[in-house]
């Protein structure tokens, strides 16, 4: 008789192993190792995990015994990794084609089949023979549909349509083409908006061609056609789409995929699929840094991304981490030219070179991107606020006992004149009486000092001499490794019609510690701790640049300021109202 308690999920496979087990389902697997004796107590708990008797089997087991400890540790890991279900036993599949697949799939697989049963799918293709098209109908007949083929002479060579019509009147579509040299499968959706993604998608891929030649012989047309069937059962069954299956972090939660399949070397995986319009809702704006760069991934794919991945690539990661990306394609001042930044930390190098980059992109000066609203705020804030307070020429310097004792302003200006070796100027000068906003300039002596090598608006003058020594620090860097710089924390090379702007400075320090555990011993000196102490700054820093410039406003709309924004970001102009 079987028990109705906690039981191993339908379909679960296990391989023992030589010192383990390693235990593999539909949507999580787990391998155990570390004892010869983890076969043989498997073949004691295989049976109850299977009836629903396990509960049972526990009770048997005196608490606190070496079997039970072990039995209850191989529990948890079976729980932690989606592997067991609870409640009675599931009735025996049904009996179809496509029963034994959904008894493993879904918790109610007479619902799932019973959709199947009454949708009718169709193949559309210029050409209804061709390999792709015969694979995809042979894997929808398979599962169980009655497939209807029809020739479309509109759509391109080596493009497939699938529908499924529901009786409801619903039907989902998606699109799927053999590789030359990359294939697809969109996600499901609309019809209407199913052809447009997989025209947006094949433009796309071929700006950012796969280095690969071309391919996509009678295999890979059984693989693709097999995947884009499957898809599309899954949407008309009802069923979790298969790109939500697996456990890739890369994928952002929410928006559609594309399967991208190259077939030299043989190659498939899902990719974020980012649209010339957002599909669905937007994302909520990221909280952590770790959040935001999930979307910079996403938005900076290689494949059918739009904007560049800022990275290391070559760039040396000592005194100041340095990440780089291509200038973006519409920039016209530097056609090919590198964008490279600085920061404490490599991830939020990539950050502020990323929002540099979708500034450039947008091609409105004044254009202002951050993660979230308020890194938003504080990029704008920053550069409006250096350039209506100038460079400080005749103002009274804030006193050196002020930084002088700060640790990081201390550690930044002693790497870039001693360490670096470079001669430098410092002026430090508190923007208007009565408000905490200070900015700092760093400049190189003599005729070529015009030009600022680094400078930052910050709470107070020692996190405005750490930033703005940090930008030079990373200037210096950059140049040193022959590197076309068009923008080091600040933008110290702008394109024409863009005044050069304080850098980034503290405004993604919130980001960086949001989430991150605090460790109560860390002295202010350390960046941890620094980061953690200018983001509690940052509210009243924020006000306090609102008085002096008014609040910056919303971007006007426009294909890549509505694309930002569905992943979340925050797109404003700075206030350009006269001081």
């Amino acid at each position: 008789m079987t028990g109705t308690g906690r039981r191993l999920r339908p379909g679960t496979a296990v391989t023992p192993l030589r010192d383990g087990l390693h235990l593999r389902g539909r949507r999580g697997s787990v391998t155990l190792e570390g004892s010869p004796a983890l076969p043989v107590l498997w073949r004691s708990l295989e049976q109850p995990l299977r009836t629903g008797g396990l509960d049972a089997l526990l009770d048997r087991l005196e608490p606190g015994s070496p079997a039970r400890t072990a039995v209850e540790a191989v529990v948890a890991q079976l729980e932690a990794h989606g592997l067991l279900v609870t409640g009675p036993p599931r009735p025996a599949p049904d009996p179809g084609p496509v029963g034994p697949w959904l008894a493993v799939s879904t918790d109610r697989p007479a619902d799932a089949a019973a959709a199947l049963a009454a949708t009718r799918a169709e193949v559309v293709a210029a050409a209804v023979d061709a390999p792709l098209a015969r694979a995809a109908g042979r894997a929808l007949e398979q599962g169980g549909l009655p497939v209807t083929y029809i020739r479309d002479a509109g759509l391109p060579e080596g493009r497939i349509h699938l529908r499924a019509h529901l009786p409801d009147g619903v039907t989902h579509a998606l699109a799927a083409a053999l590789p030359a040299p990359t294939g697809y499968v969109t996600s499901p959706d609309t019809t209407s908006a199913t052809a447009a993604t997989a025209t947006a998608l094949e433009a796309r891929l071929a700006a950012r061609p796969a280095p690969g030649p071309p391919g996509g012989g009678g295999a890979t047309a059984a693989l693709l056609g097999g995947a884009a069937a499957h898809r599309l059962l899954c949407a008309a069954a009802g069923l979790p789409d298969p790109a939500d299956e697996g456990d890739d972090d890369r994928l952002l939660p929410g928006l559609p995929a594309v399967l991208l399949v190259e077939a030299r070397p043989p190659r498939a995986e899902y990719r974020t699929w980012v649209g010339p319009r957002p599909c669905g809702a937007a994302l909520a704006p990221a909280t952590t840094l770790r959040e935001a760069l999930r979307r910079v991934a996403a938005l900076g794919d290689e494949r059918c991304g739009v904007l560049p991945d800022p990275g290391p690539a070559d760039l040396p990661q000592l005194p100041v981490p340095l990440a780089s990306c291509a200038a973006p394609g519409t920039a016209p001042h530097r056609p090919g030219a590198t964008l490279t930044g600085g920061a404490p930390r490599l991830d939020l190098a990539r950050l502020e070179v990323f929002c540099v980059a979708a500034e450039l992109a947008l091609g409105r000066p004044g254009s202002t991107v951050g993660a979230n609203p308020g890194h938003a705020r504080g990029r704008a804030l920053r550069a409006e606020v250096a350039r209506r307070a100038g460079t400080g020429a005749g103002r009274t310097p804030v006193a050196p006992e002020r930084w002088s004792g700060h640790p990081q302003a201390r550690h930044w200006w002693s790497t870039l004149t001693d360490r670096l070796a470079v001669p430098a100027r410092l002026h430090v000068f508190r923007v208007a009486s009565g408000e905490e906003v200070y900015r700092a300039v760093v400049r190189r002596p003599g005729p070529d000092g015009s030009a600022p090598l680094g400078d930052a608006v910050e709470a107070t003058p020692g996190d405005a001499v750490a930033c703005a020594a940090l930008s030079a620090v990373a200037a210096v860097s950059a140049a040193a490794a022959s590197t076309a710089v068009t923008a080091v924390t600040a933008v110290t090379d702008p394109p024409a019609g863009r005044t050069p702007a304080a850098g980034a400075g503290a405004a993604g320090a919130g980001l960086a510690v949001e989430g991150a555990p605090a460790v109560g011993w860390e002295e202010p000196g350390w960046t941890g701790r620094w980061l953690a102490d200018t983001a509690g700054r940052e509210d009243a820093f924020q006000a306090a640049a609102v008085r002096l410039t008014g609040p910056p406003r919303p971007a006007p709309d426009g294909e890549l300021a509505t694309l930002l924004r569905a992943f979340g970001f925050t797109v404003l102009n700075r206030p350009q109202e006269a001081p």
